[in-house]
């Protein structure tokens, strides 16, 4: 019997954060995360209220192929925790892929993912958006500090803040782990939580050079808490 995955929404829209952003995506969301943050907009992918379809790496490869969107981003919920998603990610790069992002929550260790695939040569572009969780989330203890040594330069690290402190937090980490020029650097306000122009004052303050200041575009293109875009 086939392998499958726990999908809980495909769809094909622009990608509205990260490297990509504005540009169009195809998005595989999977069901279930290990994290319960505060804010998390994406409840719906773990809390049960919806059934998820059950898919083969041959029908999310078939569905990425017929949508014609070049970029792939697999999220959630958490990728990483999902049964066999190396095979699945495998099969991707063996079938042509040439771009997939996949946004992790940073509480998962990505360098075991990254190894697997460093020795294949073959022309793809696996990227990790990493989430570090700053303290307003509740979740900062589960963060893998690990991953501020494995981020590569194709990889990202986006600090979600809902708060001063947590931009306080954001900055002393950034530097700390000298992560500008190793990794592309985002902050990424939450919606109503925090008023993005308190992050650019501090940028000028400071002299914050290096780290972008990110927006979600799907979010002021549609409704906050509207799916499947």
């Amino acid at each position: 019997m086939a392998k499958t995955y726990n999908v809980i929404e495909k769809f094909v829209s622009i990608d509205g954060e990260g490297p990509s952003a504005g540009e169009l995506a195809t998005f595989i969301r999977f069901a279930g995360c290990d994290l319960r943050c505060t804010w998390c907009d994406t409840k719906y992918s773990w809390d049960g209220s919806n059934r998820s379809e059950k898919m083969t790496a041959e029908e999310i490869y078939q569905y990425i192929e017929e949508s014609g969107a070049y970029n792939v981003t697999l999220t959630g919920g958490e990728p990483l925790i999902q049964k066999d998603i190396n095979e699945l990610i495998g099969h991707f790069i063996e079938d042509g892929l040439t771009t997939i992002r996949i946004e992790t929550h940073g509480g998962v260790d990505i360098s075991p993912f990254k190894d697997a695939f460093d020795m294949l040569v073959a022309p793809y572009d696996l990227q990790f958006i990493v989430d570090f969780k700053l303290p307003s989330s509740g979740m900062m203890d589960e963060m893998c500090l690990d991953n501020l040594d494995a981020i590569g330069t194709h990889d990202t690290f986006k600090f979600v803040m809902a708060s001063a402190q947590d931009l306080d937090v954001a900055i002393g980490i950034i530097r700390k782990h000298k992560l500008v020029g190793r990794c592309n650097v985002y902050f990424s306000p939450v919606v109503d939580r925090i008023d993005p122009v308190t992050i650019v004052e501090r940028m000028v303050d400071e002299k914050i050079n290096g780290v972008k200041l990110q927006l979600q575009l799907h979010k002021y293109i549609w409704p906050k808490d509207m799916r499947g875009v």
